[in-house]
């Protein structure tokens, strides 16, 4: 072979590599395209919350939930093959408001956007486009839409953990955790047995249909999972509502699935309730991992805030600890429910004059 055949076979070589890499993707249902993701945000009167993630590499949407074990492990990694896009320009227009901002190393941008006008209560729609500004003229490579809420001025606002709070998951134990993830789906996984019917009741207490008391869900979960859970939630009739996610993760972080630091959960839950320094909050969580720990500190911290704080009972060996945990929280004034089953939490609702019975 002569030196000049050479760039012509590595060529040839990197067409071949491109077309099986290309071949294998669309296998797994992943696309190479580059793509805007907008979650739910929130607001207030001053100003609203925007936030998504641009990913050079995403997974496309799941349609069909086969009981197959094998698919919904496929389904599951594929989630994991992320690749996101680093200092990504991303313009974010709301109404006739438009700013722009540059992605983190994990392609996640978060705007605080000041509004000059107080919106209407309810959901409004938000737009994201994902700017090529080394090209001219100007290209927009991606875009994507979402919605944010102001709120009604309705009797309090829910934040609740997802993972073995309404979502059984065996976060306690990783192989455990891991299984269930991987070889289920959003469609055959199960929420705890009246979970669902107490959440819909602390949604609609004392409010109309179209003012619920709105939930926040602040979980431990990566950002890889937040179409996976928004499926179970729709499937299973959770209230809808924003939910606020841990950071991406690649495949070969999967065993970390789940587990983040226990500030990030504390700050995610403090930029909530200080969105709303004049309401009323109800926590709910779980003591397979963090939760009541946070939750004592948000108590010591917003003590005139929170109304009640709900604990699932999970994990036998940690009950002494929540429960001298759950003692602080009173100490605050505030009320508990340190329970094994929704029905009792439903009780305790009704006796607070939280629900309806």
């Amino acid at each position: 072979m002569t030196l000049d055949q050479q760039p012509i076979q590595s060529k040839q070589n990197l067409s071949l590599k491109g077309k099986l890499i290309n071949r294998f993707l669309t296998w797994l249902r992943l696309t190479d395209q580059p793509v805007v993701n907008v979650y739910r945000g929130f607001g207030n009167a001053q100003k609203v919350t925007i936030h998504g993630h641009a990913l050079r590499r995403s997974a496309q949407p799941r349609k069909n939930y086969r009981n197959s074990a094998v698919v919904n492990l496929l389904a599951v990694l594929r989630l994991f093959l992320v690749r996101p896009y680093p200092q990504a320009t991303i313009r974010v227009r709301l109404g006739d408001h438009t700013t722009e901002i540059r992605t983190d190393p994990d392609g996640y941008f978060r705007i605080e956007l000041p509004l000059e006008q107080a919106l209407p209560p309810g959901w409004h729609s938000v737009k994201a486009q994902m700017v090529s500004q080394t090209i001219s003229p100007e290209t927009i490579l991606a875009e994507g839409e979402g919605k944010i809420l102001i709120p009604h001025q309705t009797p309090f606002l829910c934040i609740s953990d997802i993972d073995d709070t309404f979502l059984i998951s065996h976060s306690a134990t990783i192989g455990k955790r891991l299984l269930v993830l991987l070889t289920q789906n959003a469609h055959s996984r199960d929420p705890f047995e009246g979970v669902v019917a107490h959440y819909q009741l602390l949604a609609e207490a004392a409010s109309g249909p179209d003012a619920t008391n709105p939930f926040f869900y602040v979980s431990s979960s990566e950002w890889n999972l937040y179409d996976y859970i928004l499926e179970f939630s729709r499937k299973n009739g959770l209230p809808e509502g924003i939910y606020l996610l841990s950071q991406l993760k690649q495949l070969s972080q999967l065993l970390q699935t789940g587990k983040t630091k226990h500030l990030t959960k504390f700050d995610r839950i403090v930029r909530i309730i200080e969105t709303y320094p004049d309401r009323k909050f109800i926590l709910l969580g779980d003591d397979s991992q963090q939760d009541p720990p946070i939750y004592e500190s948000i108590v010591r911290h917003f003590p005139q805030q929170i109304l009640c704080v709900y604990i699932r009972r999970i994990h036998p060996k940690k009950q002494d600890a929540t429960n001298e945990l759950m003692k602080k929280i009173e100490a605050n004034g505030v009320a508990y429910c340190y329970f094994a089953n929704s029905a009792e939490a439903h009780r305790h609702s009704v006796e607070m004059g939280l629900v309806a019975s």
